[in-house]
C-alpha cells in the first residue's frame, strides 16, 4: 500500500511571474516555502490539505486535462472580492443541482479552477 505522507499539484507556467501574481495576490493564496532563484524560481503555496507548486517555465499552452477544485467558505463573497482583483471569471456562483454552490474562475495559462461551498444544510456536512 502506498501511504501517502503529503501532495502537491505542480504547475509549470508559461510566464511564472503571472502565475505568481495570480495565486498569490489575486486569490491570496499563502506561501508555503520558496526555493531557486531568478525568473523562474519554484513558489508552493498551501492549498486546504496539499500544496500547489509554481515552478519552471512551459514553452507552450497547457494541455486542457488540468482542473483545480477548492473549498472555500463563500462563494458570493469570492466573486466580488475576485471580480474586484481582475480575476478572469468564467461563471458566477451558481447553485448545482447537487446542493454545491460552485463558481469556476481561470488562471493566466488557462487552467480552469472551480471554487466550491458546501451550504451549511449540504449533505457533507450532516450526518444522521
Amino acid at each position: 500500500m502506498v501511504h501517502v505522507l503529503s501532495s502537491r499539484v505542480l504547475l509549470k507556467p508559461r510566464d511564472p511571474q503571472a502565475s505568481r501574481d495570480f495565486y498569490g495576490r489575486t486569490l491570496g493564496l499563502s506561501v508555503y516555502r520558496e526555493f531557486g532563484t531568478g525568473p523562474e524560481r519554484g513558489t508552493v503555496y498551501f492549498l486546504g490539505g496539499g500544496f500547489l507548486e509554481i515552478s519552471g517555465r512551459a514553452d507552450s499552452p497547457p494541455a486542457d486535462t488540468l482542473r483545480l477544485w477548492m473549498q472555500i467558505e463563500d462563494c458570493a463573497a469570492a466573486h466580488e472580492e475576485l471580480s474586484e482583483r481582475g480575476a478572469r471569471i468564467l461563471r458566477p456562483p451558481v447553485q448545482e443541482p447537487w446542493g454545491l454552490i460552485e463558481m469556476w474562475i481561470e488562471d493566466p495559462d488557462g487552467h480552469r479552477i472551480v471554487l466550491t461551498e458546501v451550504p451549511a444544510d449540504h449533505p457533507l456536512r450532516y450526518r444522521p
